[in-house]
C-alpha cells in the first residue's frame, strides 16, 4: 500500500508540473513516474486536451484554444527532433524557400545529415548520412536548401535556369548564404552538386573557394552544367 500511495503522489506531482508548463516539449523520460504510470498520465492529459501528441514519445504543451491544445511551430519540432547543424529543407520545400518554385508541399520536407527521425503528421525527414561535411561546415538551413536544390534542380526548380542561377548568386552576394561554408560543406556532396556549386562560385569571382571543391569527372560535370546553358548572361557556363 505505501508503494501505491507513493506512486499516486508522484503521478499527481508530475501532472501538476506538466500543467504548470507552457510552450515546451515533454517526453516520457522527463517524468519521475514509472513506465506504465507515465504512459497513462500522458495519455490522460492528451485525452483531456492538456497535451498534444506530436509523435511516439514526444508531446507538446502550448496554449489551450477552442480547438484544443495549440501545435508548436514547425521549426521548433525540427529543432527538437533533429538538432544541430547541417539540417535543412529538401525537395520542393527547399526550392520554395529559395524562391525558385511557387509550389508549397503539404508537409515540410527536411534533410538531416544522419539517420532520419520518425516523421510527424506535418514533417517528413530524409536521411543524408553520407553528407557529413554539412555538419563539419556547420551549414545553416538555407545553405542546406541550396545544396539540395542544386542536387534536385531538374525536379524541383520551376523558374527558368537563368532566373534560378541569378537568385542563387544574389543569396550568396548579399551574405544570406555563406560561400566559404558552402565550399567546405560540399566536400561530401554528389558530383553534380559539386560541379554546379563550383560554377556558381566561379561566376561570383570566388575562384579560391571554387578550387576547394573536388572536381567531379568530366562526364558528370558536362551533364550537371547542361541545364545551366544560357543561365549566365546568355553564355554557356564553362566547367
Amino acid at each position: 500500500m505505501p508503494t501505491i500511495t507513493r506512486d499516486r503522489a508522484t503521478a499527481a506531482q508530475e501532472r501538476d508540473r506538466i500543467m504548470g508548463s507552457r510552450n515546451g516539449f515533454w517526453r516520457p523520460s522527463d517524468l519521475a513516474t514509472s513506465g506504465s504510470t507515465t504512459l497513462h498520465l500522458l495519455a490522460d492529459l492528451v485525452e483531456a486536451g492538456e497535451l498534444r501528441r506530436i509523435r511516439r514519445g514526444l508531446y507538446w504543451r502550448g496554449n489551450k484554444t477552442p480547438l484544443g491544445m495549440s501545435y508548436p511551430r514547425t521549426e521548433l519540432v525540427i529543432a527538437e527532433l533533429a538538432p544541430g547543424p547541417g539540417v535543412g529543407p529538401t525537395g520542393l520545400d527547399a526550392s520554395n524557400r529559395l524562391r525558385v518554385s511557387t509550389q508549397v508541399p503539404r508537409k515540410a520536407h527536411i534533410a538531416v545529415p544522419h539517420r532520419a527521425p520518425e516523421s510527424t503528421y506535418d514533417i517528413d525527414f530524409y536521411a543524408r548520412p553520407a553528407r557529413r561535411a554539412r555538419v563539419e561546415a556547420e551549414l545553416g538551413s538555407g545553405e542546406v536548401a541550396l545544396l539540395e536544390a542544386l542536387d534536385q534542380w531538374e525536379r524541383t526548380v520551376e523558374v527558368p535556369p537563368a532566373e534560378a542561377w541569378e537568385r542563387f548568386r544574389e543569396l550568396i552576394r548579399n551574405g544570406q548564404l555563406r560561400a566559404d561554408r558552402l565550399a567546405r560543406g560540399s566536400q561530401t556532396e554528389p558530383g553534380k552538386v559539386r560541379a554546379r556549386l563550383r560554377a556558381l562560385l566561379e561566376s561570383l569571382g570566388e575562384h579560391a573557394l571554387a578550387e576547394q571543391i573536388p572536381m567531379p569527372d568530366r562526364r558528370t560535370t558536362d551533364s550537371a552544367l547542361a541545364i545551366l546553358t544560357s543561365a549566365a548572361d546568355g553564355q554557356q557556363l564553362e566547367p
